[in-house]
């Protein structure tokens, strides 16, 4: 099918570009906020990865005291948050941020305010959740926060304020980014860009923001449930006054089946993309692909009591929940058999964005098979609490999620830095990690069939656990290795990586048509498309084998904004001070409980005086400068 786009600008960063700390403080660039989400949620990595080996260390052999119980549920609780909260979802929001406007044809976002509100909100409640651990008084509930057992009554102190209030800020930052790009995709797309053309990860991303939209008022429900009851003596989860004791296991599984898809679903959409350009052939099945990640958002809505056969609720709703878990199965499947063919056939070039593309497929696949067997309530009341399940839920998260992400780093590093990763180092990142998560994560099944518990801080010799536990934190310490092979690479490259030209991997989708990195306004001249893959319309697929292939590079500056005549937002601090206040506010609410009320009543009203009278002046000052069309 023919289309029509507009010749590229090959030009280098624009000499009107802001530099230095300001830039970064004060930027509405959706790429700039997108590379502040990358490389926040990687440094939160690095933090739950460490609290990772923290728990490996205390399990690798019987009776080790590397930790007190307490400090154990303290980095066991705090693990689950990180990653679950400050690392997988933050790295979606950074390819969210990244690639949908440059995907669909767009200048910026809908809300280049409220995008950088998003990120600093994310920021601000990522450190307030954190902080806690080096004075003892992190979260110690799990990171499901099970209530009554999180009640004041079962858990005083101040670990699970910080849980409750932090989640509730952390809530605050994923809804405002996903009523941001609903709008953005929806009112934003380029001239003939029709919903069927959009690239699939801009798909993929559309479901989940209406996941987001959807799901996170039910845990912020839940939370808020939860505050008052610790707060203001209020029973909702009070069962010796007449409280329903599943009340906050329902409310919590609502939301904690869909953020599953949140999760993983932008992975999906990033394999969509990288394995159609490195097989050098169009994406396999695109509108069933289409259909069955919608499927999978409306479904996982209804699947999640499954998290709740032991808990005795009969067979009419074990049955429903039952099959309602082995139809999601379906569209779940078809996603894995359509790359499958998309490869089949296909020129396949195995760069580490392709191997992991591929790592993940078959990484997930396990984790999907063992959570096939979740769906039958015997086997499932068997499996629950044990090892096994959290077998099954790193191969989905840490198989399916992260290593999609991966892919998609190593794919569009270059388009964001002007450089490519290094493939040597890539490729030893790929295989470190791939051995090593399989060593650590897939010994878990056969711990948690002999009957470990997943909530264990130590145990006993004798029990057969012994060797799948050594193994468990080898294969851990693996991982570890793994990251900092990454770590450096990203550190490595980012200064003296090979220059990547507009289009580095021969692609098909318009994010590759401009200069690499991008000029803040991103497209010269709006394109005009009337295909899924406009490039490979110019120029096939066949015709781009070599890496980099298209090495453009001119000192020439590139045009400006204002010369081109695109009106470009003010920078501004307003969304940080926004943020900050909300952040200030939340502090003083945890401060309610001392003595002295006075520091809770300053805090708490000044950061409310703040944040009111930053939003004030937010919405009264105009996003960009009067501009006349003629």
């Amino acid at each position: 099918m023919a289309t029509t786009i507009a010749a590229p600008l090959v030009v280098p960063r624009t000499a009107d570009e802001p530099t230095g700390l300001w830039s970064w403080l004060a930027t509405t660039d959706h790429k700039r906020i997108g590379a502040l989400y990358l490389f926040t949620a990687m440094t939160f990595m690095l933090i739950g990865g460490a609290e990772a080996m923290v728990i490996r260390t205390q399990l690798i052999r019987p009776n080790q005291h590397l930790v007190t119980a307490e400090i154990y549920n303290q980095i066991f609780t705090m693990h689950g948050t990180t990653m679950i909260f400050l690392v997988i979802m933050p790295l979606s929001a950074a390819f969210f941020n990244l690639l949908i406007p440059l995907q669909i044809g767009a200048r910026d976002v809908a809300f280049p305010r409220l995008n950088a509100f998003s990120y600093w909100v994310y920021l601000f409640g990522g450190i307030f959740i954190t902080l806690p651990i080096l004075f003892g008084a992190a979260p110690n509930g799990g990171w499901f926060g099970y209530a009554p057992l999180t009640t004041k009554v079962y858990s005083p102190g101040l670990n699970i304020d910080f849980w409750v209030i932090g989640l509730q800020i952390l809530g605050i930052s994923s809804l405002a980014a996903g009523f941001n790009f609903i709008t953005t995709i929806i009112n934003m797309r380029a001239p003939g860009m029709n919903l069927m053309r959009m690239p699939l990860f801009t798909w993929m991303s559309f479901v989940v923001q209406f996941l987001i939209i959807l799901a996170f008022p039910v845990i912020t429900i839940a939370l808020v449930f939860l505050l008052f009851d610790r707060f203001f003596g209020t029973n909702f989860y009070e069962i010796a006054r007449g409280a329903d004791p599943l009340l906050w296991q329902h409310l919590f599984w609502i939301f904690g089946h869909p953020e599953v898809y949140i999760l993983v679903l932008p992975a999906f959409g990033l394999v969509s993309e990288v394995m159609p350009t490195f097989a050098r052939k169009p994406l396999f099945g695109y509108p069933v692909m289409v259909y069955s990640g919608i499927l999978i958002g409306m479904l996982g809505f209804g699947v999640w009591a499954h998290h709740m056969f032991a808990v005795g609720m009969g067979p009419i709703a074990d049955s429903f929940f039952s099959v309602t878990t082995m139809l999601i199965a379906i569209p779940t499947g078809v996603k894995i058999f359509n790359w499958i063919f998309t490869l089949w056939g296909g020129s396949i070039r195995f760069t580490t964005a392709s191997m992991f593309a591929i790592g993940m497929v078959a990484m997930f696949t396990i984790g999907g098979i063992s959570g096939v067997m979740h769906s039958s309530p015997p086997a499932d009341l068997q499996q629950t609490d044990t090892y096994f399940v959290v077998a099954h839920f790193h191969y989905v998260i840490f198989g399916g999620s992260l290593m999609g992400l991966f892919a998609g780093l190593y794919a569009y590093f270059p388009k964001f830095t002007g450089r490519l990763l290094d493939e040597r180092l890539g490729k030893w990142h790929f295989w470190v990690n791939f051995i090593g998560s399989n060593l650590a994560f897939f010994p878990m099944h056969f711990s948690g069939l002999l009957g470990m518990p997943r909530r264990i801080w130590t145990y006993d010799a004798g029990q057969g656990w012994d060797t799948f536990n050594f193994e468990s934190s080898i294969g851990a310490y693996i991982v570890g290795v793994a990251t900092l092979i990454l770590v450096y690479n990203i550190w490595r490259s980012r200064t003296s990586g090979k220059i990547a030209g507009n289009d580095p991997w021969g692609a098909g989708t318009l994010e590759w048509s401009i200069p690499s990195p991008p000029p803040p306004y991103n497209f010269a001249q709006i394109p005009r498309v009337t295909s899924r893959y406009p490039l490979w319309d110019v120029k096939p697929p066949s015709a781009s084998a070599p890496v980099p292939n298209t090495p453009q590079h001119t000192e020439a500056p590139a045009p400006t904004a204002a010369e081109l005549g695109i009106p470009m937002p003010y920078h501004t601090l307003k969304p940080l001070l926004t943020a900050l206040g909300m952040l200030i506010m939340f502090s003083g609410l945890m401060l309610m409980h001392l003595p002295n009320q006075v520091p809770h009543y300053i805090l708490m009203y000044g950061g409310a005086a703040m944040l009111v009278g930053c939003l004030y002046w937010w919405l009264t000052t105009p996003l960009e400068p009067e501009h006349h069309h003629s």
